[in-house]
């Protein structure tokens, strides 16, 4: 019987069995090959990645096997680990911020204030974080959460109300007048100055209340700030009631040292006033009686000189004849033995 070339190719591939059914025995073999290979591949894909350790700039990689730290891994970049063997925690490595829920604190006069701040902390340690913390941000927030609340508590309890309001920004303005008097010009000034005054923050005041905790825990508290201060609403009137009382006090005493100010200036520049004015009437008195003295020599003189005598006799008795003159009655009545008339008639 004869077989052309393509029956012949799969006389190659193919068998009957007994019941009659044909089976590709190679293609079996090369499906189970390349099923095989690609398990391998797959198993050998997830190993690798298992065994890479990738660590970002802001976060520590701790190296454990079967629960025991082995290696902290600090630098950013790609390492590897045992797989299956070795496990990784994840620790961050940055400043993280925590809110601190509000909180009552009664200062040393017992007043109630309402106390609302945050936290800026690091891990510093990774190991010993994890060893205490369990690698948990969480755990290490309620930890803060209470030593941070013990150190604000104890800070304020020995502080007065009005100290903690004045501590909240570290510092105070102060105003401050200064007066300086220069006699030789008689010329007063008066000069106001603000001067600013650093204070103990109550920042500073709640770290120096924090012990290290880095060397307990691995971690820093880089700073606790106050977000806000807050007076109870059940004595909130009350403490403003006060606090209007004490401005008012403060304004009139601040009223009464302007007052007091002004009437030194008042009363230094009424005495330099009086001073310019009897320097002045001296003066004057001396000048009416240089004139006067003047006078007197020249009439001295004139009645010295017999030529000048008649006539200065003649103007004086015409001054004094209208001096006497006075009222309405223009009318004089003289005898003959009278100097003026004397002078009228020629005889003088």
């Amino acid at each position: 019987m004869a077989f052309n070339q393509n029956e012949q190719t799969n006389t190659e591939f193919e068998r009957f069995d007994s019941n009659g059914t044909r089976k590709n025995t190679k293609a079996k073999k090369a499906g189970k090959g390349g099923i095989i290979a690609i398990i391998v591949l797959v198993i050998a894909l997830f190993v690798g990645l298992s065994s890479m350790v990738i660590t970002h700039e802001d976060e520590y990689k701790l190296v454990r096997q079967f629960g025991k730290v082995q290696r902290v891994i600090s630098d950013a970049g790609l390492s590897f680990k045992i797989p299956f063997i070795e496990s990784v925690d994840t620790i961050p490595n940055q400043i993280l911020l925590y809110d601190l829920p509000s909180s009552d604190v009664i200062t040393s006069d017992k007043k109630t204030m309402i106390v609302d701040s945050y936290v800026l902390w690091q891990v510093t340690d990774p190991l010993k974080f994890a060893q205490t913390l369990s690698c948990s941000v969480s755990n290490a927030e309620r930890r803060i959460d209470t030593i941070v609340y013990n150190a604000t508590k104890n800070t304020i309890s020995n502080m007065k109300q009005d100290e903690v309001i004045k501590s909240r920004d570290g510092k105070m303005t102060v105003t401050v007048d200064e007066t300086e008097s220069d006699v030789v010009n008689n010329d007063l000034e008066v000069e106001t100055e603000e001067e600013v005054i650093e204070i103990t923050s109550l920042t500073e005041e709640i770290m120096a209340q924090i012990n290290d905790v880095e060397e307990q825990y691995g971690i820093e508290i880089v700073t606790v700030e106050v977000k806000k201060l807050d007076l109870p609403d059940d004595n909130k009137q009350a403490v403003y009631t006060r606090m209007i009382s004490e401005r008012e006090n403060i304004a009139a005493q601040y009223t009464a040292e302007g007052e007091s100010q002004a009437k030194m200036i008042e009363n230094t520049t009424d005495k330099e006033v009086a001073i310019m004015i009897s320097n002045a009437e001296a003066q004057a008195e001396a000048t009416i009686a240089e004139g006067e003295a003047e006078y007197m020599r020249i009439l001295s003189d004139a009645y010295s000189d017999p030529a000048k005598t008649d006539f200065y006799s003649f103007v004086r008795a015409l001054d004094a004849l209208e001096a006497s003159m006075n009222g309405e009655d223009k009318t004089i009545i003289l005898s003959d033995d009278s100097p003026i008339a004397q002078i009228f008639n020629g005889q003088y």
